[in-house]
């Protein structure tokens, strides 16, 4: 169902970093390297660079993405970090099942998530992200 109201969240028009922006893209770097050695995932970094730095997309900014920034620093993440979270959620759904075996509607959500895992795992390995033996065991 299509949303009702015009109220969204937009991004800007144009890809150049907005001249209020007081910091250089060296500057950008370095603080996406310094939030990815102390543990940030990159959209964690994100958001954390846009409401304590005020820089808005760093892509515009340095015209690399976060993630590209973390792999030319050699602190990348080694799952994507969409994988990851589903991961998570994955074995936070199977310790819930452990204790409540009947519970039939997360029993389905485990199955749901299960199964985005490995569509996601496809595409990765499609895309040599993943090894290509890398399965998924829940």
């Amino acid at each position: 169902m299509a949303p009702k109201g015009k109220s969204h969240s937009r991004r800007p028009v144009s890809k150049r970093a907005p001249s209020w922006c007081r910091y250089s893209p060296e500057e950008a770097e370095a603080f996406v390297i310094q939030l990815a050695k102390e543990d940030y995932p990159p959209s964690q970094i994100g958001i954390l660079l846009r409401d304590q730095y005020g820089i808005p997309l760093i892509k515009y900014l340095t015209g690399k993405s976060i993630t590209e920034i973390m792999e030319s620093a050699g602190v990348s993440l080694e799952l994507p970090e969409d994988l990851q979270n589903l991961l998570q959620k994955a074995k936070r759904l199977q310790r819930h099942m452990a204790r409540n075996k009947k519970d039939n509607v997360n029993k389905h959500s485990l199955e749901l998530v299960t199964s985005k895992v490995r569509r996601l795992a496809s595409y990765y390995r499609d895309r040599s992200v993943l090894p290509k033996d890398w399965k998924y065991t829940s």
